[in-house]
């Protein structure tokens, strides 16, 4: 069996500050159903009139903040490869 490899740490801060507000940096580590819930939220946005963005704008900013503090790893327990 191969061995577990890291996601890229550059490519995951830059997908969390373009395309955060989608959550594909989520989908990327591998968290899959808050990836989901980040899509929805960003998706519904027009709809709410710009409320789920607000939300959904900060859950990106935490996740920034906890990736680069190192508290955001890819679901499957790797490191990050730099």
């Amino acid at each position: 069996m191969a061995e577990s490899v890291g996601k890229n740490f550059v490519v995951t801060i830059l997908l969390v500050i373009f395309l955060g507000g989608l959550g594909i940096h989520r989908f990327y580590l591998g968290h899959k159903n808050t990836a989901i819930a980040m899509l929805v939220l960003g998706l519904l946005s027009p709809v709410t009139v710009g409320v789920t963005a607000v939300v959904v704008g900060l859950w990106a900013l935490y996740d920034l903040i906890c990736i680069c503090l190192g508290k955001l790893k890819p679901a499957d327990g790797s490191e990050y490869v730099k």
